[in-house]
């Protein structure tokens, strides 16, 4: 293994200045996703900042009817809090879907949403990967693809994201804190994430040092709201497609009929995949299956599969129409 510095922050200003003028430098939060790439040669850092100890791991009102989740708050801790419980149900079931309880015991949110794929090609440092290497090629085009994107994909990579929470957090519309040398900002979740282009080894639009200080939820959304997972094993396996969805109905005229819906899509893409297509197609429509498959090919429109993973195409159609049932009470 590479020897590198160790240096424990004490207060996130700390932990941000001992990053931003290191450019080997990186955060250890709860070391499930650094740990493992340090073992595999992904990641050879020259100094770890272990920001473990920071005060930021609360579960708190964020003043405005909302809740505000610090970056080191558990997934596990965070899956059982009764206020997430009980207002953000599609968060809870999402951080229970992912991982084992050892490892939710352990990673955090801001870690949560900062993980890297898990391709087999990216983690494997023997093979050529643009995400790991850049210009060096997609090992994953032509090669095992069983589990990589169908949406928003680019010559240069196909792989996915791999968390459960930040599906259902973009499908809540939340927001992160970001921490620099320049102060603090916000930005939707669904902004910190890119697709790959020509640059996948940018997973996120953060610069070398931004430290996530929290998550920020907002008021609880009308409605009923849950996720779905499906995976090639029942716990500890990454989704082949998941769907994150609030849905608002309106049953107080002769039909029921659909006021608001948000659907946030994992599995399928190099980030969470807000399907704003599907949206747009169920909002001022009765729920029906015709509605729901109408939705779900709108957003499937543009799918790329490639050879090895056409099923998911079907696959997230039926996702989504299951999901849209469940919540509006509808056969499908």
């Amino acid at each position: 293994m590479k020897q590198f510095e160790y240096e424990r922050a004490t207060d996130p200003g700390h932990a941000v200045a001992a990053v931003a003028d290191r450019p080997g430098a990186v955060f250890l939060a709860g070391g499930t996703n650094l740990v493992d790439h340090l073992k595999l040669g992904v990641a050879a850092p020259d100094t770890v900042v272990d920001i473990g100890r920071l005060e930021l791991d609360a579960v708190e009102d964020s003043g405005d009817g909302g809740v505000r989740v610090g970056a080191m708050v558990r997934n596990s801790d965070l899956a059982a809090h009764p206020r997430i419980r009980r207002d953000y149900p599609v968060l809870s079931r999402a951080l229970l879907s992912g991982a084992s309880g050892q490892l939710r015991n352990a990673a955090t949110t801001g870690g949560n949403l900062l993980q890297r794929t898990r391709c087999v090609y990216f983690q494997d440092v023997t093979t050529p990967c643009n995400k790991r290497e850049p210009g060096s090629g997609c090992s994953a085009i032509g090669g095992y693809v069983r589990y990589h994107a169908i949406l928003g994909a680019s010559e240069a990579c196909v792989a996915t994201h791999p968390s459960d929470m930040a599906v259902a957090l973009a499908a809540l519309d939340a927001v992160v804190v970001v921490l620099s040398s320049d102060g603090e900002r916000r930005l939707p979740v669904t902004d910190l994430h890119r697709l790959p282009d020509d640059r996948p080894d940018k997973d996120t639009v953060l610069d070398h040092g931004d430290l996530i200080s929290a998550v920020e939820l907002p008021p609880p959304p009308a409605g009923r709201s849950t996720y779905r997972k499906i995976r090639d094993r029942a716990s500890y396996a990454f989704a082949l497609a998941s769907v994150a969805a609030v849905v608002d109905l309106d049953d107080s005229g002769p039909e029921p009929v659909i006021r608001e819906a948000s659907i946030a899509l994992g599995g399928v893409a190099h980030k969470p995949w807000r399907a704003r297509r599907a949206e747009a197609e169920l909002r001022g429509a009765r729920p029906s299956p015709e509605t729901f498959r109408r939705a779900a090919d709108a957003e499937l429109a543009d799918a790329a599969p490639l050879e090895g993973n056409e099923f998911k195409v079907p696959m997230t159609r039926g996702a989504i129409m299951t999901v849209l049932g469940e919540l509006t009470d509808t056969e499908v």
